[in-house]
């Protein structure tokens, strides 16, 4: 129940988790290799098995502790920006959300913000695979509204699964040209995972808010993007620049554009394995910042303990934090909530 699988059966009831009991794909494992970019047919159930590299420099490293609670008396300082967090993909996962939040001191036991002005990040991908996708997107919105009000923000990037429930949503069954021949959107939504309670409940709102999302940003020296590929290259060369694009090509409603931003925004793993702190580089260079910050692919599958996205090939993961890689230049944040790994938060930056 992970990117390109559709276990559930036409998305028609919540994932579940934590089934998987099988071994660990070895590292030698006798596959063809899976280019970092290229490969990702989003009309696909099957992903190739993914061999892994040699261990990385940098080990993944453990959240930071929470925020602490505040001193009676103590006030929190009006000037300059608060801590730095961000989220990794939640995919409907609205209880694991809230919990991992809570755990970190950015919200209440009633879901409100409460971390004065702390800056908080979603790193993207909120719908499909989970139980309430829209759930996540209705708390991420309210969020945002506490938090400015509190002096602080919240702020989300576009990923592919937003792209995908748009297109979904505004082009339907509508043909489209794919890799694998003719394809739309809906039925793209659903082999990936959507969920129709999520499609009951989208209202215009939602979709407005989700095509007026950022594809990237930059914080603190981190390049925040939601995908592992170099594809954002091809609609600029400034933040402002492939933001611009993103949100121009939404507007224009074009089903076969839109489809081709979707389908590049799924590629995945360029900045692993051989030329990926390479690749790093050249978005840094284009774009600004010290290190990428990104999501889209569950560490469990980037670093080889599962060798699909579904996971039904290995054992439940361990992921006891963000996946630092690529000469410590990389920072992965999906902690592989839909196959029983972890809803990763981190403040940024991370120790070490």
């Amino acid at each position: 129940m992970v990117e390109g699988s559709m276990i559930q059966g036409a998305g028609q009831g919540p994932a579940v988790r934590g089934m998987m009991v099988m071994p660990v794909v070895p590292v030698n494992a006798s596959v063809p290799p899976y280019a970092a970019d290229e490969g990702y047919t989003p009309t696909e159930r099957n992903l190739p098995v993914v061999g892994r590299e040699p261990a990385p420099d940098v080990p993944t490293v453990p959240l930071m502790p929470p925020v602490p609670e505040p001193e009676a008396g103590a006030t929190t300082p009006a000037d300059g920006p608060g801590p730095l967090y961000v989220v990794g993909d939640v995919h409907g996962y609205l209880d694991e959300l809230r919990a991992a939040l809570l755990a970190q001191g950015l919200i209440d036991s009633q879901d409100r913000w409460a971390a004065g002005n702390a800056r908080l990040w979603f790193l993207g991908d909120f719908t499909d695979r989970g139980p309430d996708g829209i759930g996540v997107i209705d708390l991420v919105m309210r969020l945002s509204a506490e938090a400015a009000a509190a002096g602080g923000y919240c702020k989300a990037l576009m990923g592919n699964h937003e792209l995908l429930l748009i297109g979904a949503k505004r082009f339907g069954d509508t043909p489209v040209s794919s890799g694998a021949g003719t394809a739309s959107f809906h039925a793209a939504w659903l082999l990936n995972g959507g969920q129709r309670s999520d499609m009951d409940r989208l209202q215009d709102h939602h979709v407005q808010w989700m095509s007026r999302l950022d594809a990237m940003a930059e914080e603190d020296g981190h390049l925040l993007v939601h995908s592992d590929t170099t594809a954002y290259l091809d609609y600029g060369d400034s933040i402002e620049a492939v933001n611009d694009a993103v949100t121009e090509a939404l507007q224009r409603a074009d089903a076969e554009e839109c489809w081709d931003l979707f389908r590049k925004f799924t590629k995945r793993f360029a900045f692993r394995d051989q030329g990926g702190a390479e690749a790093v580089r050249e978005l840094l260079g284009a774009y600004g910042g010290r290190r990428v910050v990104h999501g889209h692919s569950p560490i469990p599958y980037l670093t080889g303990q599962v060798g699909s996205e579904d996971g039904e090939d290995g054992g439940a993961p361990v992921v006891d934090g963000p996946h630092v890689y690529a000469d410590g230049l990389a920072i992965a944040m999906d902690g592989g909530v839909t196959m029983a790994g972890k809803m990763l938060v981190a403040q940024l930056p991370l120790p070490g």
